[in-house]
């Protein structure tokens, strides 16, 4: 690309990417530039710990890839992307041998949960009627319109996911089976599960299940957002890699800059461009708890102690819905939990392709104080000791990564928290800070575009999809966003 673009994205993560390809697809010149060697941000795989053996560093599980408008639309089988899904989407096993099931079948999900099943099939058989309204609303609105379809369906989830989730557990579910099922779906909004709007995630994550499932990408997460950069690359656009961006008026005289960084990272860059009163409230801004991750080479699958787990792509390593809880609330607070929530996923189990013939990969992660550098191995390892006897022996080579080598990695994982920003209720409504139109920024043409606006974390691509939709509004006169261009034909 030669001169000025009438377009630059700054951070090519999944939203960067996203808002890019909207703007190239109104036939907008495009420069995405990235800090990284390679594009991604959340979606890049590597091979941590031997070659052929490929690691997702962040995101693996994809059930927003798979139901989000703007990856329906982005058309991902026509791009080379293939989704594949696990017999069982997650498993929550108990002590005893026990474990709850989230089958893709809602019908087989709730027969498995005995004297829970009626209670399982009212709370999730009305959601999944109406997945489709109740998706593209909370991705698409940014919660500034009313629905236009499905509107009860939209307004009852909206309702009955305000509460923590220990009320809609006890509303629904008496066994440990059940209230443990969702309790584990809910905490990967990585809030204190005591706090308002803990029982969203824990239906919409459980919706999901039913709807498009809880995908992996074939190949890595890696798959995705290489297929993103060729896509606009044919339209024209490029992606320049290995260029940290420090100052703004590096792009004086481009029209639209959209930002897939953390609102700090956007202050730090705007300099004395914004006023006071806008950079009091990003300081307000509050992130959330970290990660601490570890990447597993094994010498075999993990010996969970009820072979039904084996065959879930994402398993949630807690025990009962008190011990979930009280593993939430101590990094929210501060301190290191004793039996942390632990979250695992199992991608060979899926996708041979991810390691040698023979090989097997895992990984897993736990929720730690903001910035911790406390090493978490061996508390992860030993919950999933609790629920596999024998995994300590299986292992062959490991590779870990404390919250701040997650901010060192991914910028926008401030502290190590991978969903720049709390997903918390005040801050899903005024997030970042509190303008009608949370994209625009008080500097003209330039727009957030990460995470840090709604709809929030997640792979969906609708934090930049939603952002270009408004620069093309604002800056180009362009009030109806042309779809995407379609995969060249072979």
């Amino acid at each position: 690309m030669n001169g000025t673009p009438d377009a630059v994205v700054v951070g090519a993560g999944p939203n960067g990417l996203a808002a890019a390809l909207r703007l190239a697809a109104a036939g907008l010149s495009v420069r995405v530039v990235e800090r990284g060697e390679r594009a991604g941000g959340g979606m890049r795989t590597e091979e941590h710990i031997r070659p052929g053996y490929w690691h997702d560093v962040c995101s693996t599980v994809h059930p927003m890839a798979a139901a989000a408008p703007f990856f329906r639309e982005f058309d991902l089988a026509s791009r080379g992307v293939r989704l594949v899904h696990p017999e069982i989407s997650f498993a929550h096993p108990l002590d005893g041998g026990r474990a709850a099931l989230s089958f893709p079948s809602l019908e087989r999900t709730a027969a498995g949960l005995g004297a829970d099943a009626d209670g399982y099939r009212r709370l999730f058989a009305p959601l999944l009627r109406h997945a489709d309204q109740i998706t593209d609303f909370f991705l698409t609105s940014a919660f500034r319109r009313l629905p236009v379809r499905g509107a009860p369906a939209v307004a009852s989830f909206g309702l009955q996911g305000l509460p923590n989730i220990s009320w809609l557990a006890d509303r629904y579910f008496d066994t440990d089976a059940g209230k443990a099922l969702v309790a584990g779906a809910a905490a990967h909004g990585m809030l204190d599960l005591t706090r308002p709007l803990t029982s969203a995630l824990g239906m919409f994550l459980g919706m999901m299940s039913h709807h498009q499932g809880w995908p992996l990408i074939e190949g890595g997460s890696q798959k995705l957002a290489d297929a993103m950069v060729t896509a606009l690359e044919q339209q024209g656009g490029e992606v320049v890699t290995g260029h940290e961006v420090t100052d703004l008026r590096e792009f004086d005289g481009v029209p639209a800059v959209l930002l897939d960084t953390s609102p700090g990272a956007f202050v730090a860059m705007a300099g004395n461009q914004l006023p006071e009163g806008y950079r009091r409230w990003v300081r307000r801004y509050h992130h959330g708890p970290g990660v601490f991750k570890i990447d597993w080479v094994l010498s075999e699958p993990v010996p969970w102690a009820n072979a039904d787990v084996r065959r879930a792509g994402t398993i949630h390593v807690a025990g009962t819905i008190e011990e979930t809880i009280a593993g939430e609330s101590a990094p929210a607070h501060g301190r290191l939990a004793d039996k942390p929530y632990v979250l695992a996923v199992q991608p060979t189990v899926v996708d041979p392709t991810r390691a040698p013939a023979g090989g097997h990969i895992f990984w897993a992660y736990v929720h730690v104080p903001h910035g911790s550098t406390v090493d978490m191995t061996e508390a992860i390892e030993a919950q999933i000791e609790r629920f596999a006897p024998g995994f300590r022996d299986t292992i062959v080579g490991r590779h870990t990564m404390h919250a701040g080598e997650m901010e060192h990695w991914n910028p926008n994982d401030v502290g190590g928290d991978i969903s720049n920003g709390e997903a918390s209720l005040r801050q899903m409504l005024a997030r970042p800070v509190p303008r009608w139109n949370t994209y625009s920024t008080p500097i003209t043409g330039t727009y957030l575009a990460s995470a840090a606006t709604p709809p929030g974390p997640a792979v969906h691509g609708h934090c930049g999809d939603n952002a270009a939709r408004v620069a093309l509004r604002q800056v180009f006169g362009i009030r109806k966003a042309p779809r995407l261009r379609p995969a060249p034909r072979p």
